[in-house]
């Protein structure tokens, strides 16, 4: 496959990535408001938490973003600018890429990541710690008795 056309796969990967953290996110508050089960479970809410926490991580430790390394190795070999030749990679690129200081992002990453930890107490996720699947307590149905 074309360079270019992989970096535009790279791009759209990590639009989809920033939308999984800001949509998620929006929805697990919403979710709580509409009393949405789905937006408590924990297999969601772990895999949230761990997308904002490694894009703050890096932020705060100065590492480069792997996908926007890797997609602008790919746009070099491919001969293209860096910022998206073609069109899908110009209009990737504009829902995600900003101009601004690396201390603002850095900031709304890190306060990102702490909102997003609230919500765990705020929502809290939902263990299922009966393997039945009933609340803790619940009085089990009764049994029919078949006579012999």
């Amino acid at each position: 496959m074309n360079p270019g056309r992989l970096a535009d796969l790279i791009v759209a990967v990590h639009v989809c990535y920033v939308a999984f953290v800001v949509v998620g996110l929006i929805l697990i508050l919403l979710g709580a408001w509409l009393r949405w089960a789905w937006v408590r479970n924990r297999w969601f809410r772990a895999a949230h938490l761990l997308a904002i926490l490694i894009v703050a991580g890096e932020a705060v430790l100065d590492i480069p973003c792997p996908l926007t390394e890797w997609e602008r190795q790919l746009r070099e070999a491919a001969g293209e600018a860096t910022s998206g030749e073609t069109f899908v990679g110009r209009l990737l690129h504009g829902l995600i890429f900003y101009r601004l200081p690396t201390a603002v992002f850095t900031a709304a990453y890190v306060l990102f990541a702490a909102v997003t930890a609230a919500t765990l107490w705020l929502v809290p996720p939902r263990y299922r710690s009966n393997p039945h699947g009933r609340h803790a307590g619940a009085t089990p149905a009764p049994r029919k008795r078949h006579l012999s």
